[in-house]
């Protein structure tokens, strides 16, 4: 079966999904950090902190509970409490994109006591609230706010904390057009050892192997289960059924093709994993809207935008998750 290190410009990606453990450092309240990809500690998984997320370089795509979107330099994401999440950069076989991301991570414990004797910063709760189903900021908060992310890397002590504070400020009191809450309520976020297996076995051999032949009786047997107990336990991990991932995931990796590379469209088509060209324009057409050659004909602000790639599903109206730490 080939995988995507068989194919130029294939998908590179860390570890799979996993319960990361952060551990609190005695002499500090957050942790601030940078990492390449791939690297030891990427990969599709929920910690119970808060994450600050920045890409600093590299393309590819990005999974937050049950939404797929696709990032470039200067992403920047609050991720909430628990919610799955997972950022893959298109790189070839063996290159290493150093310092990609610049992480901020800090405890829901730790921001609430010190609400209880900070009561000015009582205004971010309702921002905190929100990403717990993942928030991804744009324009003139987002670039602003890598500027905070990246101060705060390279400071220190109360500077740190001043640097984290402003931030916080500046996503509480982003407008409502600078960013996007991208997870669907009460999806994607397995509760169960036999969602976080189907999830993990699911998605590492979905990117293996995003641009060769993937089968979910390949997928089921790789987490020990039936196909009906492993597409149920998928589901209930991910958000969206196993062959949905597949799809989507291997049109938002044909979009950047037509976006970056001067391949022909049926090569495209071939390297994204379609080896009919019919079924790929048929596709596309449902994810993106238009067919892949009318796509690059476009200019780049007639594009969709990524959000398109998200399932667009949305809980009624009113209907949402207790806050973090009540």
């Amino acid at each position: 079966m080939p995988s995507a290190r068989e194919v130029p410009a294939g998908i590179s990606l860390g570890p799979t999904m996993r319960r990361e453990v952060i551990p609190p450092h005695p002499q500090a309240s957050v942790r601030v950090l940078t990492h390449d990809f791939p690297s030891e500690i990427c990969g599709w998984g929920s910690h119970p902190e808060y994450e600050i997320h920045l890409i600093t370089k590299t393309h590819g795509s990005f999974i937050a509970g049950d939404h797929i979107g696709t990032f470039g330099p200067g992403h920047v994401s609050l991720m909430g409490p628990n919610l799955p999440h997972d950022w893959v950069s298109d790189l070839a076989d063996g290159q290493v994109a150093v310092d990609r991301d610049a992480v901020i991570q800090f405890s829901d414990e730790w921001v609430r006591g010190a609400m209880e004797h900070l009561p000015e910063l009582a205004e971010v709760s309702e921002m905190l609230h929100r990403s717990t189903r993942g928030l991804v900021f744009s324009g003139a908060t987002a670039w602003r706010a890598a500027e905070t992310i990246l101060a705060c890397v390279h400071s220190q002590g109360v500077e740190q904390l001043a640097h984290l504070f402003r931030l916080l400020g500046l996503f509480a009191h982003a407008p409502s057009d600078e960013f996007e809450v991208v997870a669907s309520e009460w999806m994607g976020r397995p509760t169960d050892a036999a969602s976080r297996d189907a999830g993990e076995a699911g998605l590492s051999y979905i990117f293996e192997n995003l641009t060769g032949d993937i089968r979910l009786s390949t997928a089921a047997r790789l987490a020990y289960m039936s196909e009906p107990t492993f597409s149920k336990y998928f589901k209930a991990a991910t958000g969206m059924t196993f062959s949905n991932m597949v799809k989507k995931l291997r049109i938002a990796y044909a979009r950047r093709l037509l976006d970056t590379t001067e391949h022909a469209v049926a090569q495209i088509a071939g390297m994204s994993g379609y080896h009919n060209m019919a079924n790929f324009n048929r596709q596309f057409l449902a994810e993106v809207g238009t067919t892949p050659t009318s796509y690059r004909r476009l200019e780049t602000d007639q594009k969709p935008p990524p959000e398109l790639f998200s399932l667009n599903r949305r809980a009624p109206s009113g209907s949402s998750p207790p806050p973090p730490g009540t």
